[in-house]
């Protein structure tokens, strides 16, 4: 009964969407694993993973879940760039609600009334290589919020929202070489260094040795 609904600010208005998607069933049923991958529009809007589309509506969705990935755009292979590009990997919630509900309600048909909303924060990242070829991708920033929602109909149908907008700031990451001219820097800096700190400790042994010598020729007058 679980499926995914895309929504945006150019008119867009997906109910379930199934293109590219597969759904695995867990625990005898009780549960699945959501997989999916989709394009979405460069302007505000949400994804969201309710029973919307369903035919019947289930009596008490549970809406608890662990979030394995989420990531926008092509995956970047670099070692050295450490960014926020699955900021909601490994995010679990399947005791969120159970906490919820003792908290703010009594009854234990409030367990699984919550809905989970997402602020995403979608920034641009560029990635340039050596042989000056691009690559591009997004990181994101998140904040989160669950609670039970209810209109004047009765209650509102618990889903996993993920609401997202596009920062207009975009990060570059360069990647470049050290100049010649670095290195040999770096080789004078370290050669310079040595001959400072022998020449230290070989003045301070000199001054022991001197003062050595003053202590014994006192010692024999």
């Amino acid at each position: 009964v679980v499926g995914l609904d895309i929504q945006d600010e150019m008119g867009r208005h997906e109910v379930g969407h199934i293109d590219n998607s597969m759904k695995v069933p867990l625990n005898r049923g009780d549960g699945c694993r959501f997989e999916g991958e989709f394009t979405i529009n460069k302007v505000p809007g949400n994804f969201h993973v309710s029973t919307h589309s369903a035919t019947a509506q289930p009596q008490s969705p549970d809406m608890t879940h662990t979030i394995h990935k989420l990531a926008f755009g092509e995956k970047l292979q670099v070692q050295k760039v450490q960014g926020a590009f699955n900021a909601l990997g490994g995010a679990d919630r399947l005791a969120s609600n159970r906490t919820y509900a003792r908290s703010a309600f009594t009854h234990r048909s409030h367990l699984s009334l919550a809905s989970h909303d997402y602020i995403l924060k979608i920034v641009p990242t560029v990635y340039e290589d050596l042989s000056g070829r691009q690559r591009f991708s997004y990181q994101y920033t998140v904040a989160n919020k669950e609670y039970v929602a209810y209109s004047h109909t009765g209650r509102i149908i618990p889903a996993i929202w993920f609401r997202y907008d596009l920062s207009p700031i975009t990060v570059k990451y360069t990647e470049r070489r050290q100049p010649f001219y670095r290195f040999i820097t770096t080789i004078c800096a370290i050669v310079g260094g040595t001959f400072t700190v022998a020449g230290i400790i070989d003045s301070c042994i000199f001054t022991a040795s001197e003062a050595w010598k003053k202590i014994q020729i006192g010692k024999m007058s």
